[in-house]
């Protein structure tokens, strides 16, 4: 009996370190996490900087075409052929009297073989070479710009989401810890109503409002997985990690109202990554427009090749070396290349009324920036002044309801109001923060360190 007594105790003890296993590894995965360290993971497994890399490499791979243009060109041909015997009727003799009616012999000849080599080197091409060669330069130039704009996004992105995780804790945790006052107070209401110094209605009140805050509760907490989740994904860490954010980081922000609005917008003109690029494809396309013109010329080359030539029991040819000059020149040019310097020119158009519309965007998204900051600045003012006086309230009001000068109502109300006030305080906060991020982005001036994000 003592043995069975033992190996059910060994048994219970091996399945408790079992179950246990799961909570362990769960306990595992919980992470802090900083800005700057949420900043890099998202950069490391951006899918969209990744799909940028793609568009790089193909536009340097275009600028590598094009500069091969101005190399000569190669080719080797050669071929073996077997014949018949062909009739063959000379009618002058080969070394001998040519006044023969076509009696001479003829050699037997039943294969042929030749083999050649050119090579081509383009000298003047109308300035077509060179045009392509720089239009891909260019637009090789303007996707690096493109990639550095995605870039600034997926920072942005990370910032919000970021920001979208301290807001998400800290409403858990506010709510959680109103539930125990609501839970400590349904405690002292059940006890005051047994010793009948408060109604059965006020009783009904404090519990219904547990109730409500219990509701909240579920549903912060619900927003809190769905924000992990969602900067599990952007960071490309398992979905079963769970993050817990520096709540430091939304203490401070930056001081953006140490420039005016027309400042932010002369450091946008100069340094927004989609301006640039717009300039590198105005460029490119009035290098696309002298391409165009290009076929209006001649080109030039110089070409050379060597011939070998076997024509058995007849011919034999070898050492044939050439070497010359070769021009070329349609004069259709002057009516089928119209079209092509047309297109090319309705596209520089195109990029130019493109830099337009950004230069308007760029000033209304500035002041729009701008402005989000001032109020999300304003706001945390308004509502750290809010946090003492819901404080104060709810105080007073609490101490006149204990004596019977205010309602339960009134001090549920000023509850409610107490603690709105401090998720309003922690939610400026945060918006400041991504206020002021947004305004760097776009002005071109958002790095990947974020440390203007919370200096």
């Amino acid at each position: 009996m003592k043995l069975n007594s033992t190996y059910r105790r060994l048994w219970s003890l091996a399945v408790c370190v079992i179950l246990a296993i799961p909570y362990t590894s769960q306990a595992q995965d919980k992470k802090s996490l900083s800005l700057k360290e949420a900043i890099t993971l998202s950069i490391q497994n951006s899918k969209e900087l990744k799909l940028s890399k793609t568009r790089i490499d193909a536009a340097l791979a275009s600028v590598k075409t094009a500069n091969n243009a101005q190399l000569p060109d190669v080719s080797v041909s050669g071929s073996y052929l077997r014949i018949n015997e062909p009739n063959v009727d000379l009618k002058i003799k080969l070394g001998g009297d040519s006044t023969g009616s076509g009696g001479g012999s003829s050699p037997k000849v039943n294969s042929l073989a030749y083999a050649m080599a050119t090579v081509s080197v383009p000298i003047f091409s109308g300035f077509i070479i060179q045009s392509q060669k720089e239009s891909a330069r260019y637009l090789a130039e303007a996707a690096k710009l493109d990639a550095d704009k995605d870039r600034e996004a997926v920072i942005q992105n990370t910032i919000n989401a970021y920001s979208n995780l301290y807001k998400s804790q800290q409403a858990v945790e506010l709510v959680r810890e109103n539930l125990k006052q609501q839970q400590q107070r349904v405690t002292d209401f059940t006890n005051l109503e047994k010793n009948g110094l408060v109604a059965r209605n006020d009783l009904l009140k404090v519990q219904l409002q547990q109730s409500n805050v219990e509701v909240s509760l579920v549903e912060a907490e619900s927003n809190l997985k769905l924000a992990n989740v969602a900067m599990d994904l952007l960071l490309g860490l398992p979905e079963t990690t769970e993050l817990v954010a520096d709540t430091n980081t939304f203490d401070q922000s930056g001081p953006a109202a140490a420039k005016a609005a027309a400042e932010w917008e002369q450091i946008a003109l100069q340094n927004r990554k989609d301006a640039a690029a717009l300039s590198a494809r105005e460029k490119a396309a009035t290098a696309g427009i002298k391409a165009a013109k290009g076929e209006y010329y001649p080109s030039v080359g110089l070409t050379g090749g060597y011939a070998a030539i076997s024509v058995p029991n007849a011919l034999t040819v070898t050492n044939a070396l050439n070497l010359g000059i070769g021009v070329k020149y349609s004069p259709s040019s002057f009516w089928k290349s119209g079209s092509k310097v047309t297109e090319a020119k309705v596209r520089l158009q195109e990029v130019q009324v493109n830099e337009e519309l950004l230069v308007d965007n760029i000033h209304l998204s500035i002041n729009k920036a701008y402005q989000d900051y001032l109020v999300n600045q304003k706001k945390i003012e308004a509502y750290q002044k809010a946090i003492d006086q819901a404080s104060e309230n709810y105080k007073i009001v609490k101490n006149k309801q204990e004596n019977n000068l205010a309602t339960t109502t009134d001090l549920l109300e000023a509850d409610v109001a107490n603690v709105q006030a401090k998720l309003n305080f922690a939610f400026a906060k945060a918006d400041a923060v991504v206020a002021y991020t947004k305004l760097l982005e776009t002005a071109g001036v958002l790095t990947e360190t974020g440390a203007e994000a919370i200096k």
